[in-house]
C-alpha cells in the first residue's frame, strides 16, 4: 500500500473508487512530486494569482486568494517566485488586518497551494510548510508593495484534473 496517502485518503479510494485497487492507488501516488519541476517552476510564475489554504493547530481552516499588484508597465505580475524545486516565495500585502492566513501559518505552518490557469484549463497544487519572511526587501523589485513574505518549503507537487475548470467567455484561449 502506498505510504503518500494518509488513512482517510486511503479509506476514500477503497470507499469511492468503484475500481480501486492498492495497485491503482499506487499508480496514483506516482504523480505526486516531492518537489517543483521546470514545467510547474514556469507555470507558477506565469500566473498573477492562486488560493492559498491554511488551518489553525485545531484545524479550523480558512483559504485566501493570492493575487499582485501590477507592475510598472501595467501588467500582471507573478503571485509567486520559485527560489528552487524545493522553495517558493509569495508577497503578503495590507489587506482586512484580521491576519488569518499568517495567525494560521503561525500556529500550523502547512499550507496547500492552487493555481489556476482558467483559459487553458490547467491546475497545478502545491502543499508543504510555510515560514514567515518579516522583510520582503529581497524581492522589492518584484513586489514593491509587499509587507512581508511567506516562504514554502515544497513537500508536494502535481498537476491535478482539468476536468470542471470553467473557462471564462472573457478569456480567449492564446491570448
Amino acid at each position: 500500500m502506498s505510504n503518500a496517502f494518509h488513512p482517510g485518503e486511503l479509506t476514500a479510494q477503497f470507499r469511492f473508487n468503484e475500481d480501486w485497487s492498492e495497485d491503482k492507488s499506487a499508480r496514483i501516488a506516482s504523480i505526486l512530486k516531492p518537489a517543483l519541476d521546470e514545467r510547474m517552476a514556469l507555470f507558477i510564475e506565469g500566473l498573477p494569482f492562486f488560493f492559498l489554504a491554511t488551518a489553525d493547530d485545531q484545524g479550523h481552516c480558512d483559504c485566501s486568494f493570492r493575487g499582485t499588484d501590477p507592475t510598472p508597465n501595467g501588467g500582471p505580475a507573478s503571485a509567486a517566485r520559485v527560489i528552487d524545486a524545493q522553495t517558493l516565495v509569495f508577497p503578503d500585502y495590507d489587506g482586512n488586518r484580521m491576519f488569518n492566513s499568517l495567525g494560521n501559518v503561525i500556529a500550523n505552518p502547512q499550507v496547500g497551494l492552487l493555481f489556476i490557469d482558467f483559459a487553458g484549463q490547467t491546475r497545478l497544487r502545491v502543499n508543504g510548510g510555510a515560514e514567515i519572511i518579516e522583510s520582503a526587501s529581497d524581492d522589492a523589485s518584484i513586489w514593491p508593495q509587499a509587507k512581508r513574505l511567506i516562504r514554502v518549503e515544497v513537500a508536494q507537487a502535481y498537476w491535478n484534473c482539468s476536468r470542471r475548470i470553467p473557462v471564462d467567455p472573457r478569456v480567449r484561449r492564446g491570448a
